[in-house]
């Protein structure tokens, strides 16, 4: 982090506060502060790491929204994937403030305020691309950009101490399936007037040229199609890219096929996208997937979830025999159109595996375009723009890094450009800009419908029953003599295999019955006491016999 005096407070200054979304993918929110109107530039959620056992995902901390309620006027969001609407529903109940998106942005938004009862209390516009709404002393503007879903926007979020550009995520289309390419000429008039910070997409700033328009797929798609005419086809994708569904459609019928579409979120997703114009089906192409059975194979397509490896999506299922509608044989094809994200090989791999030995084609390459700008597509941006500050977002360190060296080969100072990091707050006007402070941050784990209440110490234990499993030790004494009424009893859970580990167990109990009379002989009747002494006799003595130290759970009761 660039260390830089503070901002003379002599001219207006704005302040952006990065509250999620950096040193990660996932988790995007950020809030624009100017005198006493706040901005909130997305809310989304990340997708818990493997040592957050049994965590379902995880928000952002908005102590600071919180904390300023007063000040906060609204959610601005750039577009309608997980990472930056997931979190929604969870921050509203404490931060209800109004959200203004586009069109399926705010019908996905709508998906989630239905489930979480919501939508009647949760006020929401739709904006149109090139209009912009006044909130406090910002006017925000939606600028037409292209994603991996329809409807993405950029924001240029305009106050009395200069312009701030928001890319959102976002690549340069010049033939989009669907709607029109990005506005580059609104981004350049932009440039002309003065832009003081520009904020952008960094997920791709390491890959050198441009990224290919999502139009390349559908070409990929005829080809694939047209070579396997005998058999049935099952494509993986991504749920909200709704073009690419679209194009697999659009080929299906050229071919005439029928289209299944399976998974819950591809269901929910498709049904908010034809209702609001974004998708096209011709008639008589979507079928329910009960009625695949009237259809051979090979006049059948399956666009599914699953793309990910992720074990309930539809096509871990069906890779692993536990589908109800679907079986997969030798007559399948079946399309990975999607790369795998981060962290999520490995199960990719096995689904992968498991289908092949069903005797199944798989292919996985060739047939996915990324939704993100590569790095000639990022120096058009900021030629464009012409920013006085360069604040890359949406990406790990490396990602940011990435950026911040194309801004400084683009001739932008060393000096003014900003890899924050979450909770940095930085100010910054015409003159200087500087990180003048830290807004509370971090992860809030939702698990089941408890959000928050799983911290540390929980996840600390769950990893340790995890590692070793658990003894737990149930002893009676008398209320009126203080002797052992009953026990000490063990149970063992995850740690070894009871029936086939007598003699280990035999000598616990053994040493558990010592400890109880030598507490009761010396008149101990502090249970805490007691509890300790057998926690620390009966872990010794599993360590020197085992080398592992399950977690040791004392039940004392009183009879």
């Amino acid at each position: 982090m660039r260390k830089t005096k503070k901002v003379n407070n002599g001219g207006p200054s704005l302040k952006i506060i990065p509250l999620g979304g950096l040193e990660q993918i996932g988790m995007n929110i950020t809030a624009i502060e100017y005198e006493d109107s706040i901005v909130v530039v997305d809310c989304g959620i990340s997708f818990p790491d493997d040592d957050m056992l049994g965590i379902d995902l995880v928000i952002p901390d908005v102590t600071y929204l919180k904390e300023n309620i007063s000040r906060v006027k609204g959610f601005v969001i750039t577009h309608g994937h997980e990472d930056h609407i997931g979190a929604l529903p969870y921050v509203l109940r404490d931060v209800n403030i109004p959200i203004y998106a586009t069109r399926l942005t705010m019908g996905l938004i709508e998906n989630k305020l239905r489930e979480h009862n919501l939508l009647g209390h949760t006020k929401r516009k739709v904006i149109k691309f090139g209009q912009s709404v006044n909130l406090g002393q910002f006017r925000v503007e939606f600028i037409k950009t292209n994603h991996s879903i329809v409807d993405a926007a950029a924001l240029a979020i305009h106050s009395p101490a200069g312009t701030v550009v928001h890319t959102g995520d976002f690549k340069v289309d010049y033939t989009p399936v669907f709607g029109e390419a990005i506005d580059l000429q609104r981004f350049a008039e932009l440039g002309k007037k003065g832009v003081l910070a520009l904020m952008c997409d960094s997920t791709n700033a390491e890959r050198k040229g441009f990224t290919q328009s999502e139009r390349t797929v559908g070409h990929t798609f005829d080809t694939i199609f047209h070579e396997h005419q005998g058999s049935r086809l099952i494509i993986a994708t991504f749920a909200s890219n709704v073009d690419r569904v679209q194009q697999i459609i659009n080929t299906a019928h050229r071919y005439g096929r029928k289209v299944v579409v399976e998974g819950r979120s591809m269901v929910n997703i498709i049904d908010t996208a034809m209702n609001l114009g974004c998708i096209h089906i011709p008639d008589n192409t979507l079928v329910d997937i009960d009625r695949l059975k009237d259809y051979p194979d090979d006049r059948t397509v399956i666009i599914t979830t699953g793309s990910q490896g992720e074990n309930m999506a539809a096509l871990s299922r069906m890779a692993s025999s536990v589908h109800r509608k679907v079986s997969i044989g030798p007559n399948d094809t079946i399309i990975f159109s999607s790369n795998p994200i981060p962290g999520n090989e490995k199960a990719v791999t096995k689904v992968i595996n498991e289908l092949e030995m069903k005797g199944a084609e798989v292919i996985f390459q060739d047939v996915h375009v990324s939704g993100h700008a590569c790095q000639e597509e990022i120096k058009l941006i900021y030629t464009l723009v012409q920013p006085k500050y360069a604040i890359p977002v949406h990406g790990e360190y490396k990602h940011l890094k990435a950026q911040a060296g194309i801004a400084l080969e683009l001739g932008i100072p060393k000096e003014n450009i900003f890899i924050l990091r979450s909770g940095n707050i930085l100010e910054l006007n015409d003159e200087k800009a500087g990180v003048v402070g830290q807004a509370p941050t971090g992860a809030v784990l939702v698990d089941g419908l408890g959000v928050g209440d799983v911290g540390n110490v929980v996840l600390r234990d769950r990893q340790h029953l995890a590692e070793d499993g658990i003894m737990i030790v149930v002893v009676a004494l008398d209320s009126a003599t203080g002797q052992v009424a009953s026990g000490p009893d063990l149970v063992s859970r995850g740690f070894v295999y009871v029936k086939e580990s007598d003699a280990l167990m035999d000598e616990a109990r053994e040493l558990m019955n010592k400890v109880m009379d030598n507490c009761v002989g010396r008149g101990c009747t502090d249970w805490g006491r007691i509890k300790t002494s057998i926690k620390d006799s009966l872990s010794d003595f599993i360590w020197k016999k085992t080398k592992r130290r399950p977690m040791i759970l004392p039940v004392i009761m009183e009879v």
